[in-house]
């Protein structure tokens, strides 16, 4: 024989003897080792000594024990339906998992703001010449400075003023009445009193120049001329603003905007004051919001007798609005805000966890009220939520991908290894 026929033989004998081999160890029912046996399928397979350890298949635990299949329980994921996930007692403890009843309630009514003291400005006076001049003699130096109803504030000289002066001494010579009443109306539309106008009757004196008084008892505020300046109709001179009642601007969340209303009592409270408050109302309503921060502002009315209260003050502000009808509450670390809509997780018990989605109502610093997908006595996560949640969405009807005819997909036994995994800090699969 040669040594290629001896070769060729060996070889068939050995794949004959391999095959044998093969059918020796294939499992009863298994026909060559390739069908697998009837039943259930696990979901996973765990260390005997280490339910922690966990394997997508069979195989060796670090001891060198044979993994033990995990079968699914009867009624898990439960009636609860797809979703529920489960964890084992020790992993939400790891994970520390807190919860909270879901509990009927109120938010706060008081709306905490801040704001800025500024003058009443229906009380508040605009100062400018209805006549082309210079400023000949300035009685007031700065702004703040007070001033009384009826002080001299300025001094003008206009050939203007002359020129009516002389109209109406002219029109008394002439003794023409006409002409007088429409002379002494001149004057008038051009801010001259009435006592000046006396005088020049009686005397029959005309003045270069003409002193102009306070309109009102108050403060000078934006004092924007000197002496010798030259100023026309639409010149701003001053403005003369009162303080025994100031406004204070405040502004608003758009979502506490429904709660504000006129007549609304409002308390105040400066830093730089201690220990002092004011009481006050809601005034005004601005009609839209803001542009850039999106805030509605408010304008409320304070008294301010004695003068504390200064323009451009920052002021803490509390307008109490009525309250509410209660509705269900939860904290608001409990909610889930996605661009898909607000969730919790819900806790089912016996480590049993599932996310819903929730129709928010009013949300405040602590607590969020739910309109819709909890009822009374729920128990929600607080803690460790976004992890259960993101779990819980694998395993959702509305978000998982189903499998292939034929494949053999076991996600929920995927799901609870990554879970478990999760909790200890490590993931790894064969």
């Amino acid at each position: 024989m040669s040594q290629l026929t001896r070769t060729l033989v060996v070889a068939a004998l050995a794949a004959v003897a391999g095959g044998l081999v093969t059918y020796l160890l294939a499992p009863a029912g298994t026909p060559g080792g390739t069908a697998e046996p009837a039943g259930p399928r696990p979901l996973y397979w765990v260390a005997p000594m280490d339910p922690n350890y966990r394997r997508d298949g069979p195989g060796k635990s670090p001891m060198g024990m044979d993994l033990v299949p995990v079968y699914e329980e009867p009624g898990q994921p439960g009636p609860e339906g797809a979703g529920t996930v489960w964890i084992a007692p020790e992993v939400v403890n790891n994970l520390g998992v807190r919860t909270a009843a879901v509990a009927p309630g109120s938010l706060p009514t008081e709306i905490r703001t801040v704001g800025y003291v500024q003058y009443d400005e229906d009380r508040r006076v605009h100062i400018h010449p209805r006549v082309e001049g210079w400023i000949e003699k300035l009685y007031v130096k700065a702004s703040g400075d007070p001033v009384a109803a009826g002080q001299p504030l300025y001094e003008l000289y206009s050939p203007q003023l002359v020129n009516a002066q002389e109209e109406l001494l002219l029109a008394l010579k002439r003794d023409n009445q006409r002409l007088v009443r429409a002379a002494e109306d001149r004057l008038l539309a051009l801010q001259i009193a009435p006592d000046f106008i006396q005088r020049l009757r009686r005397e029959r004196q005309i003045s270069q120049t003409v002193t102009f008084h306070a309109p009102l008892t108050g403060v000078v505020d934006n004092l924007a001329v000197r002496e010798g300046f030259f100023v026309r109709p639409d010149t701003t001179l001053m403005s003369v603003g009162v303080l025994d009642e100031v406004w204070v601007e405040a502004e608003v969340f758009a979502r506490q905007a429904p709660l504000v209303a006129v007549g609304l009592p409002v308390t105040m409270t400066l830093d730089y004051l201690p220990g002092l408050q004011w009481q006050g109302a809601v005034d005004y309503l601005y009609p839209s919001l803001d542009e850039q921060t999106r805030t509605l502002r408010v304008r409320l009315r304070f008294a301010n007798e004695d003068g504390v209260l200064k323009p451009n003050m920052f002021a803490q502000v509390v307008i109490r609005a009525p309250a509410e009808e209660q509705r269900l509450v939860v904290p608001r670390e409990a909610v889930i805000r996605d661009p898909d809509g607000d969730r919790v997780v819900l806790a089912l018990g016996d480590g049993r966890f599932k996310s819903v989605a929730v129709a928010l109502g009013r949300v405040d610093e602590r607590q969020a009220e739910i309109l819709q997908g909890l009822r009374a006595g729920d128990e929600v996560v607080v803690s460790a939520q976004f992890l259960l949640d993101s779990e819980s969405s694998r395993t959702s009807d509305l978000r998982r991908m189903e499998p292939l005819p034929g494949s053999a997909s076991a996600d929920s036994g995927h799901d609870m290894q990554h879970m478990e995994h999760a909790g200890h800090g490590e993931m790894s699969h064969d």
